[in-house]
């Protein structure tokens, strides 16, 4: 089987590479072993959103200070606007309704309250330019009875802080009511799967209005829908105005960007070879010849370019073990400290040495094996060294800009 390109990973970074190259033209195949860290995504991109421990208000402007390990810095400065501009056209070429722009960071609410730096957030989950916004404001935070995901406690003690003035109560259907039979079937994906059909959004609205009178603005779980995004729906409905909040995983905005995304790839042509991974890699020279994987097993995938977009520890493009750290797709060098005791940081919230860790590549992120670049392979996303995802608030942001880059690198050969 002879493709264009070949993507490994199918997460936001290789989903975002392969649309990219899809809507381009070019025979595409992506192979993902099922479901992504979208999963656990809030619904929000992050470009970058925190340095050496302090809010970052002008994405670009911290970027330009970031160490020149990072894969930011790999990326020609002129181009970083450009690519966030594309990423921002690609969501919503997918039918993602996003609000934000990369020139200046908004906070997004995390589901404890947490206020965190964001470039673009889907638009049924409220935003804040200041966390000075909600001073003096009646909050209503409804939640679906019986759904424990949505920490109100914790939700309601942050905008408190913030100066709101918040009362907690919650709300049923007879839909969601029959949901509640089975303890199971309170999670967040199971809810919206209810509150995916008009009528259910109906009833919910009308037990929203019973309990928001005199409010000035109602805050819901965001389980509104996972097929469909129902929020403007309900909006129509309810007398008080609406804003959702990111729950607790599996996160219902963060699949239904995966959906989304997946959604366009088909539009688009592209193979998607699902709940698979590869097992090997053939090189010749300095290229990558073709791949194995678990299910195809001796049919060989070839291409003239590969991606892996695989990810790091959570997802499996990187593993570890006493001793080592290793990429177990097609073995490229990684950079990682030699010895284990430099892996971690004493205190939890210090910044973890092994976050940053990850494949080796060149300045145009052609991987390193056996001491030389693969030509014809690309890494993208976490599974690149120089990144601390978390602490810095830019892994979805490097995941789609390090897509878009390479794929422009992939286009112009």
């Amino acid at each position: 089987m002879k493709f264009d390109t070949i993507i490994i990973g199918g997460g936001l970074s290789g989903m975002t590479c392969a649309a990219m190259l899809a809507k381009n033209g070019q025979k595409v195949a992506l192979v993902t072993a099922g479901q992504s860290c979208l999963h656990f995504n809030s619904g929000s991109i992050e470009l970058l959103g925190f340095q050496e421990g302090k809010v970052v208000e002008r994405p670009f402007e911290g970027i330009a200070q970031l160490n020149e390990a990072h894969p930011y810095r790999k990326i020609k400065t002129e181009k970083l606007a450009v690519y966030a501009e594309e990423a921002r056209t690609l969501l919503a070429e997918a039918g993602l309704k996003m609000k934000g722009n990369a020139e200046k960071n908004h906070f997004r609410l995390s589901p404890i309250g947490t206020t965190i730096p964001a470039w673009l957030t889907l638009e049924d989950l409220i935003t804040l330019e200041t966390t000075a916004e909600l001073n003096g404001k009646k909050l209503l935070l409804a939640n679906v009875e019986g759904f424990l995901d949505w920490p109100t406690a914790y939700l309601s003690d942050s905008l408190s802080a913030m100066g709101a003035n918040v009362k907690t109560a919650s709300f049923t259907t007879e839909a969601l009511a029959f949901a509640r039979k089975s303890p199971t079937e309170m999670r967040a994906i199971n809810i919206a799967k209810y509150l995916d059909k008009a009528q259910n959004i109906a009833d919910a609205a009308r037990e929203i209005n019973r309990l928001g009178k005199g409010f000035d603005l109602v805050l819901l779980p965001a389980v509104l829908g996972l097929a469909h995004d129902n929020v403007d729906l309900l909006r129509k409905a309810v007398e008080t105005p609406v804003e959702c909040v990111a729950t607790m995983p599996p996160s219902v905005s963060g699949i239904r960007i995966e959906n989304k995304l997946r959604g366009f790839l088909g539009q688009h042509g592209a193979v998607v070879l699902n709940s698979d991974t590869v097992n090997n890699g053939f090189f010749e020279g300095d290229k990558l010849t073709a791949i194995t994987t678990e299910k195809l097993e001796e049919t060989r995938l070839e291409a003239n370019q590969y991606v892996l977009g695989t990810g790091s520890f959570l997802s499996g493009g990187l593993v570890s073990d006493y001793q080592t750290i290793t990429e177990p797709a097609l073995h490229l060098e990684v950079e990682a400290h030699e010895s284990r005791t430099q892996w971690t940081s004493e205190y939890l919230f210090d910044e973890q040495p092994y976050m940053a860790f990850g494949v080796k590549t060149t300045d145009d992120f052609h991987p390193m094996k056996d001491g030389k670049a693969v030509t014809n392979l690309y890494a993208i996303g976490s599974v690149l060294s120089g990144n601390s995802g978390i602490k810095q608030a830019t892994g979805t942001g490097v995941s789609m800009l390090t897509a878009i880059a390479v794929a422009h690198n992939i286009l112009n050969q």
